[in-house]
């Protein structure tokens, strides 16, 4: 059985996984970055995680995540973002623009991408970036 915490698929494997199951697995990826990051940061208290989480989170959020993060990506991984950018999603929410939305999509591909590749590492450092550098302006 494939070890869960630390899935380490090829490519031939990853060109496999549709753009949006990449996206599904980057979702819970970022998210649980996100509420690491915010609990062991004293950003949020257990009262406060889910409110903090959402601004993080959103469509919105994640796309201008997204902006910051692009100069910082390598072709293969701008391939991965692309993929998940260029999917077709049939709902957007109301919160969110078309084109907020397929930036997001395309985040969470990136993060699915580099977890389902063995990259955490890789992932944690662009998170990393993120936190260090956007979220601290």
């Amino acid at each position: 059985m494939i070890d869960l915490w630390h899935p380490q698929l090829n490519k031939t494997e990853l060109n496999a996984i549709s753009a949006l199951a990449l996206a599904h697995v980057g979702d819970g990826v970022y998210e649980l970055l996100v509420r690491t990051w915010l609990i062991t940061a004293g950003r949020a208290t257990n009262g406060s995680v889910h409110q903090a989480t959402v601004r993080y989170v959103s469509a919105p959020a994640q796309a201008e995540a997204m902006d910051f993060l692009l100069g910082l990506l390598s072709e293969e991984e701008n391939a991965a973002y692309r993929r998940g950018r260029n999917a077709h999603v049939r709902a957007i929410p109301k919160n969110a623009t078309h084109e907020q939305y397929s930036k997001a999509t395309g985040l969470e591909a990136l993060f699915g991408y580099l977890y389902l590749s063995g990259r955490s590492e890789r992932a944690q450092e662009l998170f990393r970036a993120l936190t260090e550098e956007h979220y601290a302006l």
